[in-house]
């Protein structure tokens, strides 16, 4: 499907289960001619998609959030027998379906080319050649009566990438004003260009954390990091979370819920320290995580939940060098959730969506399943 105007919809749910984000997308590309000849063809088997250039604009978003039953699913399916995952792949499809179609209904949007669904991960292990993310079953076409494009972590596993992060192309193509582009959302990770190359990898684990133990205190989220800005740095939680083996490891790398709760939630448990100090004492953790990943007077946009932690955000800018520029909150909520549109429409295009250089993968290449009504 190649043309020059797009109208999509895209669908992200992440790890810190703030709930199933959707948009509206209009996405337009043009040939662009200035791109030097050397940098518009990454892969030539997938089409020179560097040649084009793309914007977007965002007709309508919503976040539709998970109920207790929900959200306590998607939690401790990674726990789950083969049988169980099978189940729940199977009503989490028919639940993205029927969001999805009330989203089109409420909106009253037409001419739609496709639904472009990233699902919902339950297990990431890639080392081990594992990588599910449910709602990705070939009858959701059906159930929409539209051309669905989704599972796009599956193929690059398969060609020893880590499947992970997704995102940065799009980061490359509609966000390349910025020096770097910070995703701070369930996992905290980065993406950016050195020697004509996109780089990316998750840093450290983020909101994944922060709202597990805001959840200790009855709250969904830690608002603003007001509750993390009252408590104390723990230096010897710090200085042992600071000196994992993860931290000094090369990119490409990726995490997972599965590291974080063999390496994360252990290590802090077993310290006999207030909620409120382990919130200030990870928030404390994550800001010089990120400052490790930022050149001098970098220029970096910042998207996701946690770019609403008004505490993380000050330590971050005390203890850099940065400057942070955040985004419309349309940009903020839902950059994921437009990328995935866009990775969607280069797989309809037969053009790269997943960059070895990023992923560790053999190659690069045009990633996903696309499933017709």
């Amino acid at each position: 499907m190649t043309k020059e105007t797009y109208r999509i919809i895209g669908v992200m749910s992440g790890t810190s289960l703030d709930g199933i984000d959707l948009v509206e997308l209009e996405l337009n590309v043009s040939i662009n001619k200035d791109i030097p000849t050397s940098l518009q063809i990454l892969d030539q088997s997938q089409g020179d998609f560097e040649s084009n250039s793309w914007s977007f604009n965002i007709c309508a978003a919503e976040t539709i959030p998970y109920s207790i039953g929900w959200k306590n699913d998607l939690q401790i399916a990674i726990n789950y027998s083969k049988d169980k995952l099978e189940v729940l792949n199977l009503r989490y499809t028919e639940k993205l379906a029927e969001e999805i179609t009330k989203f089109i209904e409420k909106h009253d949007i037409q001419d739609i080319d496709a639904v472009c669904s990233h699902g919902h991960t339950i297990l990431h292990q890639p080392d081990k050649g594992i990588t599910l993310q449910i709602g990705n079953l070939p009858h959701i076409s059906k159930l929409l009566g539209l051309t669905v494009v989704c599972d796009f972590r599956v193929e690059d596993v398969k060609l020893g990438g880590q499947g992970a992060p997704l995102v940065p192309i799009g980061d490359r193509l509609l966000f390349s004003a910025y020096d770097y582009c910070l995703n701070l959302g369930g996992f905290a990770n980065c993406s950016y260009e050195e020697s004509n190359k996109r780089i990316a990898f998750d840093i450290c684990p983020a909101n994944i954390v922060l709202n597990k133990y805001a959840e200790k205190l009855g709250k969904a989220y830690d608002e603003g990091g007001k509750i993390a800005e009252a408590g104390e740095v723990n230096q010897t939680l710090l200085q042992q979370l600071n000196s994992l083996s993860f931290y000094y490891e090369k990119p490409p790398k990726s995490l997972g819920l599965e590291w974080v709760k063999e390496s994360i939630f252990p290590l802090i448990d077993s310290f006999n320290i207030s909620t409120k100090d382990v919130l200030r004492t990870f928030t404390e953790h994550i800001a010089v995580q990120l400052k490790a990943q930022f050149n001098v007077n970098a220029s970096v946009l910042i998207t996701g939940g946690g770019a609403y932690n008004s505490f993380l955000i000050k330590r971050l800018k005390q203890i850099s060098t940065v400057n942070v520029i955040i985004p419309t909150s349309e940009i903020v909520e839902y950059k994921e959730a437009l990328i995935f549109g866009l990775l969607g429409v280069l797989k309809l295009r037969g053009e790269v969506n997943c960059l070895a250089s990023v992923t560790g993968a053999s190659k690069n290449h045009s990633s996903g399943k696309i499933y017709l009504p």
